[in-house]
């Protein structure tokens, strides 16, 4: 399970994409990056967060600690900024940290990562469909001479379409991914011949591990999926289905 603690301070908005997620100070002494859940994109990209964070621990790639955050009345209260007391205020409640990695810089290609740690992370991005990847917006910080994978809220994107539709695990399993466009695509190690082993390590118990720390209230119930049991399965099954296929996996 994922720790909880509460936000004392708002530190500083973090002005990058849409989101405005900022650096807060929390009881526990610890410095974060808060994705709130008043954002645009709503609950369902700190879901999104949790369960690729989750998986990308199984297969060893390096991501930061992740908190549950809780935010009270005061601390919007007191914010100078308008936009920012507006984003507060939409966000009371329970909302998503990310450890701060003090001194940590973007990813430029200066200090590429190992082939095979490259090749794990487009596995990892093209198992969960992310997108954001890429040149225009690499998401991944260089901290103590290691490759961090960060920002995985537009992973998983399929879940979007559930208040409409039924999940639909069998489209997902052959929903291709684009490598062309991935920033580690040319210092990656060949990935296809990784697959069995990664897959191995994402067994059924393993997932559904990583998706129970998802709390309930960030899992939106809709009329195909009418409890939060029912949500959490969903995930799960759209996992289980793309590990049984290849059709996504880059070289496959």
């Amino acid at each position: 399970m994922l720790e909880r603690t509460t936000v004392t301070r708002y530190v500083t908005p973090l002005r990058e994409g849409g989101s405005l997620p900022g650096v807060v100070e929390a009881a526990d002494l610890g410095t974060y990056v808060a994705k709130f859940r008043g954002a645009g994109q709503g609950v369902k990209v700190l879901v999104a967060e949790i369960v690729v964070a989750g998986l990308a621990a199984l297969v060893d790639v390096p991501v930061p600690r992740l908190v549950l955050l809780d935010l009270d009345a005061p601390i919007a209260r007191y914010e100078a900024d308008e936009e920012v007391q507006d984003l507060l205020t939409a966000s009371l409640g329970l909302n998503l940290g990310v450890d701060l990695l003090p001194g940590a810089f973007g990813y430029d290609g200066s200090a590429p990562p190992p082939p095979d740690l490259a090749a794990r992370i487009v596995w990892l991005d093209a198992l969960t469909a992310n997108v954001d990847r890429t040149w225009a917006n690499p998401n991944l910080l260089v901290w103590n001479g290691a490759t961090w994978a960060i920002d995985h809220g537009a992973a998983l994107y399929v879940h979007h379409s559930w208040p409409s539709k039924a999940p639909d695990p069998a489209r997902f399993a052959g929903l291709p991914y684009d490598v062309s466009r991935h920033v580690l695509r040319d210092v990656a190690a060949p990935v296809a011949p990784r697959h069995d082993e990664l897959a191995a390590r994402l067994t059924p118990d393993a997932v559904a591990a990583v998706v129970a720390d998802v709390p309930d209230e960030w899992l939106e119930t809709t009329p195909y999926l009418p409890d939060v049991a029912a949500v959490r399965a969903a995930y799960g099954d759209l996992l289980a289905a793309r590990l049984a296929s290849t059709a996504w996996v880059p070289g496959a």
